[in-house]
């Protein structure tokens, strides 16, 4: 399988880009579970990490990363710039998570 190169800048050392193919995005949609609920009241109660939101936010990030490399390499790009990523709420607890950026050729370049 191809290795797609994911950076959050407009440029990647040591290539040049020859092709632009267009925008290239993942996303998933997440919903919060009772049970976190709970413990997320509490713990703005005393105080500290609610460490299963920091996983279900890392879990959703990677899924959307993933889905972004898989549409990039639907379009035999070699990488993806300037990825960025955004959140936004659907509804009552739930979230969607959405990875974009450009999808691009690359030539290396000579040293």
């Amino acid at each position: 399988m191809k290795t797609i190169l994911v950076v959050n800048s407009d440029r990647i050392a040591g290539y040049d880009i020859t092709e632009h193919l267009g925008l290239v995005r993942g996303n998933t949609i997440r919903a919060r579970h009772l049970g976190r609920d709970i413990l997320a009241a509490f713990r703005n109660i005393v105080g500290g990490e609610i460490h299963d939101y920091t996983k279900l936010l890392a879990e959703s990030r990677e899924q959307a990363l993933d889905r972004l490399v898989d549409e990039a390499r639907s379009l035999d790009a070699d990488a993806v710039i300037d990825v960025r990523f955004s959140t936004s709420m659907l509804a009552h607890g739930a979230a969607e998570l959405l990875a974009y950026g450009t999808a691009v050729k690359l030539l290396r370049v000579k040293s």
